[in-house]
């Protein structure tokens, strides 16, 4: 039987990688989005809400996918909302499945608020965890929508007979223009903003960031490991830490990054400098440099999401995660983190979300 694939949240940073990996190793796939990706070759997108048990009924009726890669996630205002949501997200769509029988796979992609708290409690005391952190680290005793999505995923498992794998990335870098968390691409624009005003590259966030050991997660190397872990038999029916390999700290990071504009580096100064605040009114500025540059998307609360970066730079702890167990089983792939950036760049480049060059 023929792997298909469907790749729910295919907009976004890591849905968009994961299908150009599914695609690129033959699978048939299916993206599934509000706002379907119309933009990757060989991706057959759909539009459907996850919200609506009948817009996924239609959306689905002829699709009967081996493999489901469930990416998504919606910001609410309060973790209730975030849980009642972001559940009713990952039933649905199983629920409009189930009657085909024909899912052997569910992956679901979560992060560290696993381990850290969800958004309201991150990394607040009373939530940090020992670090490197562990798949076997229990579940903290606080709501969490991550834990309503792995529920969810769980009860289908038993009641559909299917295997599943749970994916946890610490901060993923790659690109996707509009993401609520989206780091690469906000320092990206910051930068950009601070070469066409003069401004230094200043470190936004705290000193245990600035000096801890912390690691990232390349799209590309999730991406992998998605499709690995629903083909490895030994890695069915488990959760994982998924990041690039190495480790490093951001006191070193900052100046490769502000090297690859050419800026000079402000590191820690004693004070946290939100990202959020030092660009907050810089919207007008970016609408001239799009203009000037003609760029994809004048919009900076769409390109830039610094709150999000302001909430991983900013924690009180260094957090690096272990890959003990992925590597264990098999999984040996392996991404220096400052070439994800320098890549990174290259492509926001060349797809014009950023300047090529700033002129003097």
């Amino acid at each position: 039987m023929p792997n298909i694939a469907l790749v729910v949240g295919a907009s976004g940073i890591t849905g968009s990688n994961l299908a150009h990996e599914l695609i690129s190793q033959g699978w048939k796939t299916y993206g599934l989005a509000r706002n379907p990706n119309h933009n990757i070759t060989d991706l057959h997108p759909i539009s459907a809400d996850l919200l609506n048990p009948e817009s996924l009924r239609l959306a689905l009726a002829d699709i009967a996918p081996t493999h489901v890669f469930f990416t998504s996630w919606m910001r609410n205002e309060t973790e209730a909302e975030n849980i009642r949501v972001n559940g009713s997200m990952v039933r649905n769509l199983l629920d409009a499945l189930s009657p085909k029988q024909s899912v052997q796979h569910v992956a679901l992609v979560t992060g560290l608020k696993h381990y850290l708290g969800p958004f309201d409690a991150y990394a607040k005391e009373g939530f940090l965890p020992q670090t490197p952190v562990r798949e076997e680290h229990p579940r903290l005793d606080i709501e969490n929508f991550y834990y309503a999505q792995e529920d969810e995923v769980y009860a289908a498992a038993a009641r559909d007979g299917f295997t599943w794998s749970v994916h946890r990335p610490h901060t993923v870098i790659g690109k996707a223009v509009g993401n609520m968390m989206n780091m690469g691409t906000t320092l990206a624009v910051y930068a950009t903003l601070c070469q066409q005003t003069g401004r230094p590259f200043r470190w936004p966030g705290s000193e245990a960031q600035w000096n801890g050991l912390s690691d990232v997660t390349d799209a590309r190397v999730l991406a992998k490991h998605l499709v690995w872990a629903a083909t490895t038999e030994a890695a069915h029916n488990e959760a994982f830490n998924v990041v690039n390999g190495d480790v490093f700290r951001w006191n070193w990071l900052w100046q490769q990054l502000a090297n690859a504009f050419g800026l000079d580096a402000v590191g820690f100064d004693g004070t946290i400098h939100p990202l959020e605040e030092e660009i907050a009114n810089d919207g007008p500025l970016w609408q001239e440099i799009a203009s000037q540059y003609q760029l994809i998307e004048p919009r900076l609360n769409v390109v830039a999401s610094a709150w999000h970066t302001d909430l991983d730079l900013g924690r009180p702890i260094e957090v690096m995660t272990d890959m003990s167990k992925s590597r264990k089983l098999g999984f040996t792939v392996y991404q220096r983190t400052d070439e994800s950036f320098f890549d990174l760049f290259d492509q926001l480049r060349a797809d014009r979300v950023i300047p090529a060059r700033i002129e003097s």
